[in-house]
């Protein structure tokens, strides 16, 4: 863990603008080092590259990087590949924009920890998480970037109620999630009404969109006596 602290402490030192893709803070970095010093990480994956990567390359056996290569626009990739703080024989780098190179690339085998922090445009977080969420392992570490961006802030939103995470801390502009038990949310079907962000806020109250005197009395209806009246017109309807 020593050793571990140095390299956070070497990384922290690296000037603010080492590339000009915007780099974590040391808060960050520490955050990072705490909870993966945690369990064993045997495989995590970051979209993105940074200082994020030096760090994360010394806590994890294999750690796996999708990253443009933004010469000449950032040159956060050239930074990291050429740190001496980098241990390079942990790290696996997939160049190419993630909206490309995630959907094709052949996990096999769970993820101990991932951190998202490519593409901050709608819907391409979302898109990142879908390729993502399905192969982290239970305990694993979810962390999520510049959630003061609105549309980061969006995903985080419905993260933070989802069963599958329980939200560890917020540090900065970064969360820290960890998988829970709960068993994986169908990435192929939908399901939309069993996720708690949904639950919570349908039907949508915006005065751009009509609501029926049906979705009125819903919103008034507790919880339990919905379950019910669900039943009560199921079994009505078997019956028929």
């Amino acid at each position: 863990m020593e050793a571990l602290q140095e390299i956070v402490s070497q990384v922290s030192q690296l000037p603010s603008f080492w590339h000009g893709a915007g780099s974590v803070t040391s808060d960050v970095l520490a955050a990072i080092a705490r909870h993966a010093s945690g369990r064993r990480i045997r495989h995590s994956l970051e979209t993105g590259t940074g200082k994020s990567t030096l760090v994360l390359s010394h806590v994890s056996e294999e750690h796996t990087v999708f990253a443009r290569d933004d010469r000449g626009q950032g040159d956060s990739l050239s930074r990291v590949q050429g740190s001496r703080l980098l241990r390079r024989e942990s790290v696996t780098f997939v160049i190419g924009p993630t909206q490309r190179t995630l959907p094709l690339f052949d996990f096999g085998h769970p993820i101990d920890l991932a951190m998202l922090d490519g593409p901050h445009a709608y819907p391409f977080p979302e898109l990142e998480y879908y390729f993502v969420y399905q192969h982290l392992a239970e305990g694993a570490i979810l962390i999520v970037d510049d959630i003061h961006i609105p549309t980061i802030y969006n995903m985080f939103c419905v993260l933070r109620e989802e069963e599958m995470f329980r939200l560890l801390e917020v540090v900065g502009n970064t969360a820290f999630f960890a998988r829970t038990s709960v068993p994986l949310f169908d990435p192929i079907s939908d399901g939309w009404e069993l996720q708690q962000y949904n639950k919570r806020r349908f039907p949508v109250r915006d005065e751009m969109i009509p609501v029926t005197m049906l979705d009125r009395v819903k919103r008034v209806i507790p919880r339990p006596a919905k379950a019910v009246a669900k039943r009560f017109l199921e079994a009505r309807s078997r019956a028929r």
